[in-house]
């Protein structure tokens, strides 16, 4: 099950830009709850303590307690707007959650073995993740913090798929369970060092034929 986070939030009575800007430079983040058949409920969290909660890999897929003075609330991280180029968080979004509902929700994979794969140990590849989460549905008890995959066995050129994603009981990878493909999540790249020699062979080939041409002139020349 996904790590349980708390967060302390407060009531939130104005909206609109100029009434942001004001909370944001008291250091306070704009939010909103929303869901479960029941009114929006705007709020405000202290922005460092959003800030460290966003530094922790399973914050993002996880099951998050809100803490108001008129109670607790049980949401899922939905949306998060970022200032353009600061470190700063301007808004935030979360939805609802009931106990008795399935939700849908990105969670991060991990990658097992790909230092001690035979492509890499032996072969000298590369490693390369192309895709570093997926979307799974479950109930939000059974929630993963993260996926693994391992990818102890692969040998050069060769790649894991979404159906090795190790995934818990009670927990569906949405893509292939609605007939979706299943998709590369990572493979073992030849060596760079293997592909720069062979440009540089190319390159010294085209070179020496290049100059073929200009021999055979130079000897004609001298015969004249």
């Amino acid at each position: 099950m996904s790590t349980q986070y708390q967060i302390q939030a407060f009531p939130r009575s104005g909206t609109g830009k100029s009434v942001s800007r004001g909370y944001r430079r008291n250091e306070k983040v704009p939010a909103v709850i929303y869901g479960a058949n029941k009114d929006n409920e705007n709020l405000l969290l202290n922005h460092n303590e959003i800030m460290h909660n966003l530094e922790t890999e399973g914050f993002q897929a996880a099951v998050i307690e809100i803490r108001t003075d008129k109670g607790t609330e049980q949401v899922i991280l939905r949306d998060i707007q970022m200032h353009p180029y600061k470190a700063r968080v301007l808004h935030v979004d979360f939805q609802r959650v009931s106990a008795t509902e399935k939700i849908r929700m990105a969670v991060p994979l991990h990658f097992i073995g790909g230092e001690e794969c035979p492509g890499v140990y032996n072969e000298g590849g590369i490693e390369s993740h192309l895709i570093n989460e997926v979307e799974v549905e479950c109930l939000p008890a059974d929630l993963p913090e993260y996926l693994e995959i391992d990818i102890s066995d692969l040998e050069l050129h060769e790649s894991a798929k979404l159906t090795d994603v190790k995934v818990p009981e009670n927990v569906i990878i949405t893509a292939l369970a609605h007939g979706g493909e299943d998709m590369t999540v990572a493979t073992i790249m030849a060596p760079q060092r293997e592909e720069l020699e062979e440009v540089e062979g190319e390159e010294e080939l085209e070179a020496v034929e290049g100059e073929a041409p200009e021999a055979e002139e130079s000897e004609s020349g001298d015969e004249e």
